[in-house]
């Protein structure tokens, strides 16, 4: 109220706007009671062959897409050790898109050669570039599949696929005259459709490695175990019936044919079988797949080795990681791969990782 005699007091100007900075923690270049023994940048790079250059693998590759209601980090980096040490980096890393528009698949491949053989990388570059063939050459098909959640026939014509891949990549150490185990490779994949109607997610692979998902602040191990490697049913996400009473068939044949077993003896042992030995058959890797619905605000993690053993091993990695990547949406390609390559003292093998952020 006015007081009688008085000017009326002057409208106050609005007050400015509060502004919130959500606090996001710096990066830091290791975590744990120590710094690593080696040094955090490249050192030695890996003897080169004037006569094939072709073979020469770089210290890191970086990646990264927006497709749907996905967004897409991928990146492969030298180890400490590796770096130390003036070897070539083991891990494989491919990212690919097949199709176009809304039928647009996309396959993230990653592979990881075997530990002390001269061909580790040329072994993990090959397993990436037959699975990648194998899947471009029917995603159409796989992306059909995806968006019916037929999750029977996508884990059973995926598993023919990594069957006929790993067994190409048997036949190529034949034809070098090494052991199989002395060319071979992990090899962990993820489909994701362009489609942003479909949040459907694809993780299949054969070997070790990390699957994680980090929803509403904890992170989630999400690894298909050895018991349930062909994948848990997700509400959802089941399998429609292969063909109908009638006989019908409910979604199109891969059409691949049933590759030979990528297990088979080796060229020793088999001359061991013809000598009157005793048959062993080799250790398999199970072949691993799971097929889950994403929610938004979903972070899927898919990597080799090389970072999901710290994650497993240091909780404060894990706990960094969550701080970094639960606010503000996906990160930069640097800012992903700085995250990435947070150092744990202990771990020094090469990382590689995909992580894909929804909306």
């Amino acid at each position: 109220m006015e007081a009688p005699g008085l000017p009326p007091l002057p409208d106050l100007p609005p007050r400015d706007p509060t502004l919130t900075v959500v606090h996001e923690p710096p990066p830091v270049d290791h975590i744990g009671s120590g710094p690593p023994t080696y040094d955090a940048e490249p050192t030695a790079l890996p003897a080169a062959d004037p006569d094939d250059l072709d073979d020469l693998v770089a210290d890191t590759v970086l990646d990264g897409a927006r497709y749907g209601s996905c967004t897409l980090r991928a990146v492969s980096a030298r180890g400490d050790s590796a770096r130390y040490r003036g070897e070539p980096r083991r891990d494989s890393l491919l990212t690919a898109r097949f199709g176009v528009g809304d039928q647009a698949l996309l396959l993230v491949a990653m592979a990881t050669g075997a530990r002390a053989t001269p061909g580790a990388h040329r072994a993990a570059a090959e397993a990436c570039h037959w699975i990648g063939r194998a899947v471009g050459r029917s995603h159409a098909r796989l992306a059909e599949d995806i968006r019916a959640a037929r999750r029977g026939d996508l884990k059973s014509g995926l598993h023919r696929l990594t069957d006929r891949s790993l067994g190409k990549l048997r036949a190529s150490a034949a034809e070098q005259g090494v052991e199989p185990e002395e060319y071979s490779a992990t090899l962990r994949c993820l489909l994701l459709p362009a489609d942003p109607e479909c949040r459907t997610r694809v993780f299949f692979g054969v070997g070790a490695g990390g699957l994680f998902r980090l929803r509403d602040g904890a992170w989630q191990d999400i690894e298909p175990h050895v018991a349930d490697a062909t994948g848990e049913a997700v509400v959802g996400f089941g399998s429609l019936p292969s063909e109908t009473p009638e006989g019908d068939r409910l979604t199109m044949d891969l059409g691949i044919t049933t590759p030979p077993s990528p297990y088979e003896p080796s060229p020793r042992l088999s001359a061991s079988l013809e000598q009157g030995g005793t048959p062993v058959e080799p250790p398999r890797d199970p072949f691993r797949f799971r097929a889950s619905v994403a929610h938004p605000g979903d972070t899927l993690l898919l990597c080799s080795g090389g970072l999901a053993e710290p994650l497993r091993g240091e909780p404060r990695l894990a706990e960094h990681l969550t701080a970094r990547w639960s606010n503000g949406g996906p990160p930069g390609l640097a800012a992903f791969l700085a995250d990435t390559q947070v150092r744990v003292k202990g771990y020094a093998d090469d990382r590689t990782a995909a992580a894909v952020w929804e909306a």
